[in-house]
């Protein structure tokens, strides 16, 4: 038997066990305090989000047909669209404060109807307050791995005023490549002196493949809206949604006649003689539907086959049929069919059964279907014999009757 340490001594076995249960206890302590740290990052993290994480919907693994992007650098700098991009899931997040563009006054979409209020991404009614409608999903979408980059539009929605251009815009939103700005930026025609810079901030974010896209109807009246397009790229793609021009100019009094009811009647506003039967072309209702005229400015600029004329009346019989058009146009995937409308009697035009950003169904704002006024009989047939060489020399520049002189 070994004899006994001294007095007060602890047996050496002791000191080890005692550095052990030390070593375990920092390795708690480090593992506890790290534990913390990462739940502290995530619960930080997860306060940014206003949603969950979602995937795309629709379009499958398929990218649209390749065009030519834009960036901003320069009107004369192009980024080539890739054939096809691998879909990547999106993060929901709070939503940024934005530039906003001038709003409307006198042309294209009024102020207060087209101007979209926080409720609906993109639905139909707005894409552009007065209509209930939203001009960016309730949350600004960025990638969760990558988070986009904003171009300048690829596609511009051009004119007319009052032929639809707002119902288109909002049915094309509903396809996963199409990413467009809500309010009408008037780039074109009254803040082009900002620059490209200024515009492509006023862009959506975009991944690969997708299409950015604007509409300012004011732009196809407007006689530098094309030359300063063209030099911002000769190869966007323009559309332009016309409409029966004496039906048109009615619906353009009519939204006037909204705002200032003191007006002169239209049939005063039409005519410089009634009993001589001279229209007064100075008259904006009246000069706008002169589409051959303004037309011409265009073609000087671009090709016909960069331009898709889009009809306003079938548009409302068959806007499946339609945008199938202009997806083929536009090099997208033919997702919008008939599925995604139903036809409301009450407003009287087709409306989207589940608009982008929102599981309801939902139709175009209180702005739009608006009666007309009782119009004399024999002021739209005058109108229409004074139209009828125009719109037959529009027919023949974009090769499609369009049937307004029936």
């Amino acid at each position: 038997m070994a004899p006994p340490g001294p007095a007060g001594a602890h047996p050496t076995s002791a000191e080890p066990l005692s550095r052990s249960v030390f070593r375990k206890f920092l390795l708690m302590l480090c593992s506890l305090l790290t534990s913390l740290y990462v739940f502290y990052c995530l619960a930080e993290r997860c306060q940014t989000l206003s949603g969950p994480v979602v995937g795309r919907s629709g379009g499958g693994e398929e990218a649209g047909t390749p065009g030519r992007g834009v960036s901003a650098g320069g009107p004369g700098e192009l980024a080539a669209w890739p054939v096809a991009a691998r879909r990547k899931r999106l993060l929901q997040v709070r939503p940024r404060p934005r530039r906003r563009p001038p709003a409307s006054r006198d042309d294209g979409e009024e102020a207060a109807g087209e101007e979209e209020s926080a409720g609906l991404a993109g639905s139909l009614g707005g894409s552009g307050a007065g209509s209930s409608v939203a001009e960016t999903p309730p949350g600004t979408l960025a990638l969760l791995l990558d988070e986009g980059s904003k171009q300048l539009p690829q596609a511009i929605i051009i004119g007319v005023k009052k032929g639809g251009t707002r119902a288109l815009l909002e049915f094309l939103r509903v396809h996963p490549d199409v990413r467009a700005v809500g309010a009408e930026p008037h780039f074109f025609d009254r803040s082009y002196d900002k620059g490209l810079a200024w515009y492509r901030d006023l862009m959506p974010r975009t991944l690969d493949g997708q299409i950015t896209m604007e509409k300012t109807p004011s732009y196809f009246v407007t006689r530098e809206a094309p030359a300063r397009i063209s030099a911002m790229s000769k190869d966007t793609k323009l559309l332009v949604v016309v409409r029966d021009p004496v039906t048109r100019a009615v619906s353009d009094y009519t939204q006037t006649l909204s705002k200032r009811p003191d007006i002169p009647s239209f049939e005063s506003l039409a005519f410089r003689n009634r009993s001589a039967g001279l229209v007064d072309r100075s008259w904006s209702a009246i000069q706008i539907g002169l589409y051959a005229e303004h037309l011409e400015r265009w073609l000087r600029h671009f090709p016909a086959r960069q331009m898709l004329f889009v009809s306003g009346e079938r548009l409302v019989r068959d806007p499946a049929g339609e945008l199938g058009r202009v997806q083929d146009f536009l090099g997208l995937k033919r997702i919008i069919s008939d599925k995604h409308f139903y036809f409301n009697q009450t407003k009287g035009f087709p409306c989207l059964k589940k608009a982008e950003g929102s599981g309801r169904p939902h139709c175009l704002g209180k702005t739009k279907g608006r009666p007309h006024p009782e119009i004399d009989a024999q002021v739209l047939r005058q109108l229409r014999d004074f139209y009828r060489p125009f719109n037959r020399k529009f027919y023949q520049m974009t090769g499609h009757d369009f049937g307004w002189d029936g």
